[in-house]
């Protein structure tokens, strides 16, 4: 567990209300552990550390969706302009959760749509959310109204994800920094229902950092650690590494280097693509 005795304290309404950053720029990091712990040292000083309900480190699952042919994979991994990305995020600790659709704005900045979701629902697209999808990748002009219906007609659960976050952020800098740990992974049945199969990586941590535009003083620190942002996503990194038989694409490096020896062979049955 991270260390953030000292630091001080920000609610999640004050964060949303000051750096909610749900347009921003976004780079990460596979940092091992000590210098994880050192850039949050290093921070302390002019930083706050959200907390909730006296936490502050906050249980994450995600279910990541895609059709049968994996579309939003592939476009992620062959780096199209207007891709997206549709999961389900569940706050554990406070047993809250939404639905996200992710889509690429103007400069490559990510922009994010969140639509409220019962926590029993995380691992299925209901009627509200199919509509929700819909709307969001229409208006985000990712796709046209058919195409997007297609989309929202055929997603399927295929991913999940479940972390630690701790999360940062500094005022003066207008900036945020989240510190993922004890990553892990699971896959989904051609069935819907999660596989007793899971990958975990407790060697490294993921550091994402969120601003307007420029780097932070997360980033140049990052830097002089001689650290350089990864081509990592939960969701594209999590398939390429668990399904030898997807392309690794712009993770390949990540992969070899970093996560190499989690990679496993996926059931074949369970990929159309």
């Amino acid at each position: 567990m991270l260390n953030t005795d000292g630091i001080n304290t920000i609610t999640l309404a004050e964060l949303n209300s000051e750096a909610s950053l749900l347009t921003r720029m976004d780079r990460k990091y596979l940092v091992p552990p000590v210098d994880t712990q050192h850039v949050i040292n290093y921070l302390a000083p002019r930083a706050q550390v959200l907390q909730i309900d006296g936490l502050r480190h906050f249980r994450y699952a995600s279910t990541y969706f895609d059709t049968p042919s994996l579309d939003a994979y592939f476009l992620a991994a062959r780096k199209r302009r207007r891709r997206f990305k549709v999961r389900t995020r569940t706050y554990l600790d406070s047993n809250l959760c939404f639905l996200e659709v992710k889509t690429n704005g103007s400069r490559g900045a990510t922009v994010k749509d969140r639509f409220k979701y019962d926590p029993d629902d995380a691992d299925r697209i209901t009627p509200d959310g199919h509509l929700f999808v819909i709307e969001r990748l229409v208006e985000s002009g990712t796709c046209s109204p058919d195409e997007a219906r297609t989309i929202a007609d055929t997603l399927i659960p295929v991913l999940g994800s479940t972390y630690n976050r701790t999360t940062l952020h500094l005022p003066h800098d207008e900036a945020r920094a989240t510190f993922d740990t004890q990553l892990t992974w699971d896959l989904f049945g051609p069935d819907g229902k999660r596989l007793e199969q899971r990958v975990s990586v407790v060697h490294l941590n993921v550091v994402e950092t969120k601003n307007p535009s420029t780097a932070s003083p997360t980033d140049r620190l990052l830097w002089n650690q001689g650290h350089r942002p990864t081509r990592i996503s939960k969701y594209a990194t999590g398939m390429a590494l668990l399904y030898a038989n997807l392309p690794t694409n712009r993770w390949n490096r990540t992969i070899k280097r970093n996560l190499g020896r989690y990679r496993r062979q996926a059931p074949s049955h369970q990929l159309a693509a």
